[in-house]
């Protein structure tokens, strides 16, 4: 069965790939840096939109993905649909996206390890991490999917649990610590609703739906599920549901019991919280969780990454070698290559974290919010065409309800996360690097295409010369 991938996820599986690919750093530690911002009661509206905004973005791709099951879908659906120079651009992105996370990952791993074994350096834990991902992406697709359901339960039962503790500490059933009075929602009323106005929530816009990146991930499996047209639209609905409850929940949480000034300034929020509950061991047991959602993130990002350049070689727009599949239809070469560009983000990381490194995550944030953009108007370029070509909507086998509605409303909220960024002067880099990063994508896709088309139009002469001696 080489060169073939084998449909060996269930609806379990692609439930907790996603959630395994969402619930990150994103949430354990970016989240203080939007309570910082857009104050408690701005965060929750922020993260509500971003709820909307990748539920929107997740109907669109099941309908693609349910019609057009494929393994790195929506690269094909944006070259099939809008243009070859657009699915070429968006699979580098989102190839960027993830190895660029698996370089952070791993040293976040390390230096979460130097807490408990402070004499080992950073660089040692880096590579046993990077190793055991490797490993366990390069085994089987069933035993990659089981190794993330259990990588994604841990940290899920966390945030089930912190929720619950964080609701009877609000409400005075468990006491604070230093025999604080229960905060019930005066927080978020102290320094006004929106302390830094209304326009503060567009420029956390970014940030949150970065938090809500990975929900894609059940796009970039499709092409190895078993019985796609019924485990897809069950995944997306599962997927989003618990989503929205963990990730509101939490922030809910946190905004009720996090000052918005000393959010996101010196540690995880939710290590602050629960040292204000005065939960023994707070930070050792906050430690665990951020470290298995570490690694369950970076599980997920060397999976989707080496899919994408596998869709590539596929596609003949890289070199063929990418395209090859183990006997078990593991994608090796295009693993270890993305490990590689995981370890060059890894060391950039320690060398020029200034630099290069501080534009390729800037580069990594706003390419998760291009990818929705394109799989938004992928669909509603499908749709009209299926519809144009004398089909029905209702002979797809899932459809987005609300069309042309959704599709143009996600790309539309998608767009105005960009233009909130360029208002902001800690997040505007993503710009600087992220617009040229694309015009030099779509560049040289274009010079290799013009490229190949000369070396045809060489070779026609040659051949039929040699044919005529």
């Amino acid at each position: 069965m080489e060169n073939q991938f084998q449909r060996q996820m269930k609806t379990r599986h692609l439930v907790m790939l996603a959630l395994g690919g969402v619930i990150g750093t994103g949430l354990f530690l970016s989240s203080g840096y939007t309570i910082h911002q857009a104050g408690p009661f701005g965060t929750i509206i922020a993260y509500l939109i971003g709820a909307l905004v990748v539920y929107l973005v997740m109907l669109c791709l099941g309908e693609l993905s349910v019609n057009m099951p494929e393994t790195g879908a929506f690269h094909t659906y944006a070259a099939t649909y809008i243009g070859p120079g657009t699915g070429y651009t968006v699979a580098w992105l989102y190839w960027l996206t993830w190895t660029v996370a698996l370089g952070s990952e791993f040293t976040a791993a390390g230096l979460l390890m130097q807490r408990w074994f402070p004499s080992i350096n950073v660089w040692i834990w880096s590579a046993l991490f990077a190793t055991l991902i490797f490993v366990l992406n390069a085994l089987t697709v069933k035993f990659f999917a089981e190794s993330e359901f259990w990588f994604s339960s841990i940290k899920v039962f966390a945030i089930v649990l912190f929720i619950l503790i964080g609701a009877a500490a609000i409400f005075g059933f468990i006491p604070l610590a230093h025999s604080e009075p229960a905060p019930f929602l005066s927080n978020f009323t102290s320094a006004g609703l929106l302390p830094n106005g209304a326009f503060a929530i567009l420029m956390t816009m970014l940030a949150v739906n970065f938090a809500f990146s990975g929900t894609e991930l059940i796009g970039i499996a499709a092409g190895e599920t078993v019985d796609p047209a019924n485990t897809i639209p069950k995944a997306i609905r599962t997927t989003l549901v618990r989503l929205i409850l963990f990730f509101v929940g939490t922030i809910v949480v946190l905004s009720a019991l996090l000052p918005s000034e000393t959010a996101g300034v010196v540690e995880s929020p939710f290590v602050a919280v629960l040292d204000r509950i005065g939960i023994p061991y707070a930070a050792d047991l906050m430690n665990f969780v951020i470290l298995t959602a570490i690694l369950s993130a970076a599980n997920s990002g060397l999976y989707a990454s080496s899919r994408m350049l596998w869709s590539l070689a596929d596609k003949e727009t890289i070199l063929p070698v990418f395209a090859k599949l183990t006997r078990r239809g593991v994608p090796l070469i295009a693993m270890a290559f993305s490990m590689l560009g995981g370890g060059l983000a890894l060391l950039s990381s320690i060398v020029a974290p200034d630099t290069v490194y501080i534009v390729l995550v800037s580069i990594s944030g706003l390419a998760v919010v291009v990818v929705w953009m394109s799989i938004s108007v992928s669909q509603f370029l499908f749709r009209r065409k299926f519809l144009c070509e004398g089909n029905r909507a209702e002979d797809l086998g899932y459809r987005a309800p609300l069309y042309p509605i959704v599709p143009i409303v996600s790309f539309i909220l998608c767009l105005a996360a960009c233009v909130g960024i360029a208002f902001d002067p800690t997040q505007r880099i993503a710009l600087y690097c992220g617009v040229p990063f694309i015009a030099l994508c779509y560049g040289s896709y274009y010079l290799t295409q013009h490229l190949k088309k000369r070396g045809i139009e060489y070779a026609e002469p040659n051949q039929s010369k040699a044919q005529s001696n």
